[in-house]
């Protein structure tokens, strides 16, 4: 008697692999995974959105709430419950505006410049290097070529 087998799958139908879209999504997905993991190893009690933020807020220096949130793509009400855990941790104060008092600012503190420089910068450069181990010096140059050609397509609305 015969075993009961599937049919063989011819080598046409193989498995499909991920669309563009969706490779996107899986890989920021893990390195969300792994920087929020490296932040808790480290005994960081930052979300990866805080990251964000404390990122920007280190490159751009003092900005409005408004500016902020559209450097890390948050909605306003996302952002104040952001800046409200950021402040409450130390890391943020807002500050009126010297030309403009309805508008205040948001700047690191010096705690929050210190955690970045000693500890949260250092996590992502860990998750980043470590997401990249397998590339070359070329490939990881030419990936981050092609993933800002990409995202410059994307963004002409020509």
């Amino acid at each position: 008697m015969k075993p009961n087998l599937p049919p063989a799958t011819p080598a046409s139908a193989s498995v499909v692999p991920p669309s563009l879209g969706v490779l996107l999504t899986m890989v920021r997905s893990e390195l969300v995974n792994a920087l929020e993991a490296e932040f808790a190893r480290q005994g960081l009690d930052l979300s990866f959105t805080q990251y964000l933020i404390l990122k920007k807020a280190q490159q751009l220096g003092p900005l409005s709430a408004t500016e902020l949130a559209r450097a890390v793509e948050l909605d306003g009400g996302a952002m104040t419950r952001q800046l409200d855990q950021l402040e409450r941790k130390g890391y943020l104060r807002r500050s009126p505006h010297e030309q403009d008092r309805r508008t205040l600012r948001i700047e690191l503190t010096e705690a929050g410049s210190a955690m970045w420089q000693s500890n949260a910068f250092l996590c992502g450069d860990r998750v980043m290097n470590a997401a990249q181990r397998s590339l070359s010096e070329t490939e990881r140059a030419q990936l981050h070529d092609y993933l800002e050609r990409v995202l410059h397509a994307l963004r002409d609305k020509s």
